[in-house]
């Protein structure tokens, strides 16, 4: 018998709480768990302000849950020094957000380098690997251009590149098309759908778009700190 692959992420039992202004304590995530498989995408909605952009800073590595445990691939996160967590975000993690973050002084193709020379590759197999990785989202043309150059919707297809360029494990969305015009957005839809299936990654998408939500495998609402599987619904995105 062959044995199902291993989840990209599995949490269990997450909590986070904040202290608010007043001094009161403010439960943002009440014991959520959740898991990805390969090729998987997971679209997470709800209402502003329910917490969803924590869930991906928590799943992520960039915070820590007040308690339960969160696994990217085999590695557990819990107990891991800051050190130990930026390596994993590093190496095992992709992230896009609502405004891509290019450095505005770099070209496409530099923009997609980057994290390849921060983790010691070679400038020429950088090179090779964002072109490549430019290519696979149509911006082959767009290689030399600075982001103050390109549309919206290439810089955030540059952005998407780039959180593919240390071939992660798992790649974490937060409203990837929320700063895009429809037509703009169901193309950036298309390509997230298409490279989680083309490259078996798993992906957690948080977003108030149908259109993205509707391209998921699954659909989790989080709503008063518990995530339930759902239908989209006119009163969920």
């Amino acid at each position: 018998m062959i044995e199902p692959e291993p989840p990209v992420l599995d949490a269990n039992g997450v909590f986070k709480r904040y202290v608010g202004g007043d001094g009161a304590g403010v439960s943002v995530l009440r014991g959520v768990a959740i898991t990805v498989g390969q090729g998987e995408m997971v679209a997470v909605v709800g209402a502003s302000g329910s917490g969803k952009s924590t869930l991906l800073h928590v799943l992520g590595a960039l915070e820590r849950p007040d308690a339960g445990s969160v696994r990217v691939g085999q590695t557990t996160l819990e107990g891991l020094d800051d050190d130990a967590l930026s390596e994993v975000r590093n190496r095992s993690i992709g992230f896009v957000f609502q405004f891509h973050h290019l450095l505005k002084e770099f070209s496409a193709l530099e923009n997609v380098m980057m994290p390849l020379l921060i983790a010691g590759r070679s400038r020429a197999a950088a090179r090779t690997r964002a072109s490549d990785l430019l290519a696979r989202v149509g911006l082959s043309a767009r290689a030399s251009h600075r982001p103050a150059e390109m549309s919206g919707g290439e810089q955030q297809r540059t952005a998407v590149a780039r959180a593919l360029a240390l071939e992660p494990s798992l790649v974490l969305a937060d409203e990837p098309s929320g700063n895009l015009d429809h037509h703009t957005a169901d193309a950036l839809h298309d390509l997230l759908a298409g490279i989680v299936a083309e490259l078996g990654v798993g992906a957690v998408v948080v977003t108030h778009n149908r259109s993205l939500a509707a391209r998921a495998s699954r659909v989790l609402l989080l709503e008063d700190g518990h995530l339930t599987d759902t239908s989209v619904s006119e009163g969920a995105v």
